[in-house]
């Protein structure tokens, strides 16, 4: 129980430092804010509103993923390393890979709600 106690605070802690570090993730944090009370008028079905809602956390999932690499990249070195570039631009990639993937579903629940 103690184990499963201090990782709660450890993800806990994680939250609030990419909170107050990331304004990417702030922007993300909004958009679910904003998209869960949506999600409900938008959608009558339970797993339409849990497709929109389940999206947006994965573009916060993986905003983290991408800020850890990120950190951990600058942490190991500051110079213009051409590996490093590439492998932030590829954590880059995934965030907007997910950010298209919650457009198309959040478009397609919309025009089906709007065109029916």
């Amino acid at each position: 129980m103690e184990r499963l106690w201090q990782a709660a605070i450890n993800s806990w802690n994680g939250l609030v430092a990419v909170t107050r570090s990331e304004a990417a993730f702030r922007q993300e944090l909004a958009l679910l804010a904003v998209g869960v009370p949506l999600a409900f008028f938008l959608a009558a079905d339970v797993g339409e509103r849990f497709a929109l809602i389940g999206v947006i956390v994965f573009v916060l999932i993986v905003e983290l993923l991408n800020t850890a690499i990120e950190k951990l990249s600058d942490r190991v070195t500051r110079d213009n390393d051409p590996a490093i570039k590439h492998v932030k631009d590829m954590g880059s990639a995934a965030v907007g890979l997910s950010l298209l993937a919650a457009g198309a579903v959040w478009l397609y629940v919309l025009i089906e709600r709007l065109w029916p």
